[in-house]
């Protein structure tokens, strides 16, 4: 079963996104707080999403998918791009990843959007496989860039607008 997350599922979402990090050998990275994911899930102006999966046996979230929107220039529309996609070990087999793709496909389809993208790690064979076998395509010639820490810090000093203004709603005026 797929469904939304609620504000009960942030300790488990948590959860399950340290045992990601833990998987893809990251686990220090990982320094989101329960009450930072549910301020970004169910905070006044929520800007991520979350779907659940769970087995029949009732025990709790086993999967999880957050999500967010992302914008494609070139053809005009939203797009969806999945931020984690994660089952747990004992649950894998059971279709519980391919649903929750399949949920987030839909979506895709019924608001209008024209992409569904994601990233993977290159070692991860098992998931490339798995995407492979849906229909999913790599991007050759794209490479993910990554500015954290003291770069992100150094460039932020380059700005020309005073911190307050630099909001979406100020630079749009």
């Amino acid at each position: 079963m797929i469904r939304a997350a609620t504000p009960a599922d942030v300790p488990a979402v948590h959860a399950m996104i340290r045992e990601l990090a833990e998987y893809e050998k990251a686990l220090e990275e990982a320094r989101a707080t329960p009450e930072q994911l549910h301020g970004a899930l169910f905070g006044a102006n929520p800007a991520v999403f979350a779907l659940i999966a769970e087995d029949e046996s009732g025990g709790g979230p086993v999967g999880f998918a957050l999500w967010f929107l992302n914008f494609s220039t070139w053809t005009g529309t939203h797009g969806v791009y999945l931020e984690d996609l994660y089952v747990r070990p004992e649950s894998r087999g059971g279709g519980h990843g391919k649903a929750l793709l399949a949920e987030l496909a839909s979506i895709c389809v019924t608001r209008g959007y024209e992409r569904f993208e994601w990233a993977v790690l290159d070692w991860n064979d098992p998931a490339i496989g798995f995407y492979r076998s849906i229909g999913a395509l790599g991007q050759d010639g794209w490479t993910v860039q990554r500015l954290t820490g003291e770069p992100l810090h150094t460039l932020a000093d380059l700005a020309v607008l005073p911190t307050e203004s630099n909001d979406a709603t100020s630079l749009s005026n």
